[in-house]
């Protein structure tokens, strides 16, 4: 239905379309201006930890970008097929992360917000470079070696019970490559664990500007962002991240949760039995990680706010902490709760920023198609 609900539309305004790409190919100069794309998937309502990470920074850089530069963010559906998933759960996950996307502060008629699947040109480039990428830089990405790694601890792919893995898993790096240069990105905001895929990225970019050259260059080659962010842990063990795939709820905040909910798991987070409170993320993982929290809620750095509870007690620094989350959360999770009902309203912000994409990401592929001579 969606593949023939965009070709329709192509057909029915090819000439405004076009022309609309050719506009954008040919004004579009990133010596003048940014084109900032990131990417998240539809996990449903994002935990604490990725709301201090990678979507504060994205308000951020909605508020601090300039006006002549394009931001971009996408929720990246097909990304979440390389594991088995419920289609209602992730129909509505998809939903979730949107609502959560607008109520955190990201508008829609700054930022360009839709689903990655709405738009076909992701994997019609992905299977361009799919085609130019060497098989040795994906088995080099750490993300399918760790795959390999705990596939019932094999050492080699001689080793693995392939039916725990597929080829979705081994090429989707070729797909977040697609993801960025569609949209001729120069700057990607990702966390420190996505640098490899940036640098496959620049590397497929350099590949495909080698292979098939024109009067210039058709790729930028994107550059890292890594935006300074809190590394948020688990509640429950302070020595891994906070996750949603923790089979313990009471590991993780959710920005929908409850005040009390909040409470809850805050009081119940693991510490430790040393008196005191100090920051000392080696020895004291886990009262350094509510020290982390409640600096990162307050814009506070966590050595000075444990200076500030020498001689008080876990009791209280817990309670602090609950009470700066619920003051950071309760806003968006209110916003969230509204909007989360008005599916009409959402069905309408995917819908525009979808149609949005698809211009800029047409003026790349009209250039793509041109120069490999499928055009």
């Amino acid at each position: 239905m969606l593949r023939v609900c965009q070709r329709a539309t192509l057909r029915r305004r090819s000439g405004h379309r076009l022309t609309a790409y050719r506009q954008i190919s040919q004004s579009t100069k990133p010596s003048q201006k940014r084109v900032i794309f990131s990417g998240i998937q539809p996990t449903g309502v994002p935990h604490l930890g990725n709301y201090l990470g990678a979507l504060s920074n994205w308000v951020k850089l909605q508020k601090t970008a300039d006006p002549d530069d394009t931001l971009l963010f996408s929720i990246v559906g097909w990304h979440a097929l390389t594991l088995p998933q419920d289609p209602a759960v992730l129909r509505s996950a998809r939903d979730d992360m949107l609502a959560v996307l607008l109520a955190i502060g990201l508008d829609p008629e700054r930022s360009v917000l839709f689903h990655q699947d709405h738009n076909l040109h992701h994997v019609e480039l992905c299977w361009i470079l799919n085609c130019l990428t060497p098989v040795g830089k994906l088995r080099r990405m750490t993300t399918w070696k760790s795959r390999l790694a705990t596939s019932r601890n094999a050492t080699s792919e001689a080793e693995v019970d392939e039916s725990l893995l597929n080829s979705g898993l081994f090429t989707y790096p070729v797909l977040q490559a697609a993801d960025v240069l569609v949209y001729r990105a120069t700057h990607v905001p990702v966390g420190e664990d996505q640098q490899q895929h940036i640098e496959l990225t620049r590397d497929l970019a350099e590949i495909f500007n080698r292979t098939f050259k024109g009067q210039k260059p058709l790729f930028p080659l994107p550059i890292y962002v890594n935006a300074p962010s809190k590394r948020i842990l688990s509640l429950r063990d302070p020595t891994s991240k906070m996750s949603k795939s923790s089979p313990d709820t009471a590991s993780r905040i959710l920005l929908s949760d409850t005040a009390s909910q909040i409470k809850s798991k805050i009081r119940a987070a693991v510490t430790d039995s040393i008196p005191g409170i100090t920051y000392d993320p080696i020895s004291r993982p886990g009262t350094s990680n509510l020290l982390t929290i409640l600096a990162a809620c307050t814009g506070s750095n966590a050595q000075d706010v444990a200076g500030k509870y020498i001689s008080k007690g876990h009791g209280q620094l817990k309670n602090d902490v609950a009470d700066a989350v619920e003051e950071l959360l309760k806003g968006p999770r209110s916003e969230f709760e509204r909007i989360r009902h008005e599916k009409a309203f959402l069905d309408e912000v995917a819908r525009k920023g979808a149609s949005k994409a698809i211009v800029y990401s047409g003026a790349t592929m009209e250039d793509v198609k041109r120069r490999i001579g499928l055009s």
